[in-house]
């Protein structure tokens, strides 16, 4: 680990020169590569540098507590060793974190696609309040969401709505989100006061560029219509709306929100590209060991992975058994406390396999 630990503290170095020569400075892209690779080791050198502070002094007052003879000295040696070696170990298993395979899609951006499953009119209902959640999650976080196409529930609501949130490091965060969501409580339209249980699938993909996969353009089948719903000026009258058809997958995806045809196209694109690559990871997926595949934790998205329990004020992770009794917080959209333990617990289980 150490050996490993050396060549990053001797790259970042590198890079700390690479990044104040004019050569560098005057070719954007090749500085962009080189600060973003300098910035993603920064937290890791920084944690090895205070690594060696606190192995130096440990090992100066081991020194001194087996070889001082004033008794007082040696004393405040041995009561300062145990604090110096639980450090340590703190800091160890620190950067046993920092040195795990990196996910490459966790500093991408990503789409969210939230759709009702079982419970009907109530399930639309919780597809909004997940919406609504993960907006506010996101603005706390200083990330920007675009809504992508969404289809308005009977009574409210949503019967799915797609979006996507951009910032630093979205996907690292919000991987874990991916499952089916379960929610017990009396629904607006309930007029007897009885609880109610509905599910809303989530699918959380990195956003990727054309660049990211390789798709034929000939693969692609795009047909324009009239776009439907209530209202508005180009409603019905333009050819605004596009459906991308992928021939060989047989993915479809429908784009009317924009009164702009090219807006729409781009946005039904995006998704297209995020679907494929999306079911090309879970295809490589799918190849591996089913005890790698839970180490991955990405989320399957037929599971079960959270209750959100409405009379009882709890919320339920089922992946980690941990429950919360902050329901009216975490749809606040303070979600840390659920998915900081959920991280720690994949990056745990990816160190078993060390």
């Amino acid at each position: 680990m150490f050996k490993k630990l050396d060549d990053v503290e001797s790259r970042f170095n590198e890079l700390s020169q690479l990044l104040a020569d004019p050569n560098v400075t005057s070719q954007p892209k090749q500085y962009t590569s080189y600060m973003k690779e300098y910035s993603s080791l920064g937290e890791l050198v920084a944690s090895y540098k205070e690594y060696k502070k606190i192995k130096a002094e440990h090992d100066a007052t081991k020194k001194m507590m087996e070889t001082e003879k004033d008794p007082t000295l040696q004393e405040m040696a041995k009561e300062e060793l145990p604090q110096l070696e639980k450090n340590l170990k703190t800091l160890e298993e620190a950067l046993k974190f920092h040195l795990l395979p990196k996910d490459p899609n966790d500093d991408k951006n990503i789409l969210v696609e939230i759709r009702s499953g079982a419970g009907g009119d109530e399930a639309a209902l919780f597809v909004e309040s997940l919406f609504t959640m993960y907006s506010k999650y996101a603005l706390k976080n200083n990330w920007s969401v675009e809504i992508m196409s969404m289809g308005a529930g009977n009574m409210g609501g949503f019967k799915e709505v797609i979006f996507g949130i951009r910032g630093n490091k979205v996907y690292s965060k919000m991987k874990y989100e991916s499952g089916v969501h379960r929610v017990q409580r009396v629904p607006k339209t309930e007029t007897q006061g009885r609880i109610h249980t509905s599910t809303v699938t989530v699918a959380v993909l990195p956003e990727v560029e054309e660049v990211d996969i390789n798709i034929n353009q000939t693969d692609l089948k795009i047909d324009v219509f009239r776009s439907g719903g209530p209202g508005g000026q180009s409603v019905n009258t333009t050819d605004s709306a596009v459906r991308v058809t992928h021939v060989p997958s047989g993915v479809v995806v429908v784009c009317q929100d924009e009164k702009s045809q090219i807006k729409n196209k781009a946005k039904a694109l995006k998704i297209l590209y995020a679907r494929l690559y999306d079911a090309e990871i879970t295809r490589q997926q799918n190849a591996l060991s089913t005890q790698r595949k839970s180490q991955i934790g990405t989320g399957d998205r037929s599971e079960r992975i959270r209750t959100y329990n409405f009379p009882q004020g709890r919320v339920t992770d089922h992946r980690i058994g941990l429950t919360l009794y902050q329901i009216d917080k975490i749809i606040s959209g303070d979600l840390d406390e659920l998915i900081s333990p959920l991280i720690t617990h994949y990056q745990s289980e990816a160190l078993k396999s060390q």
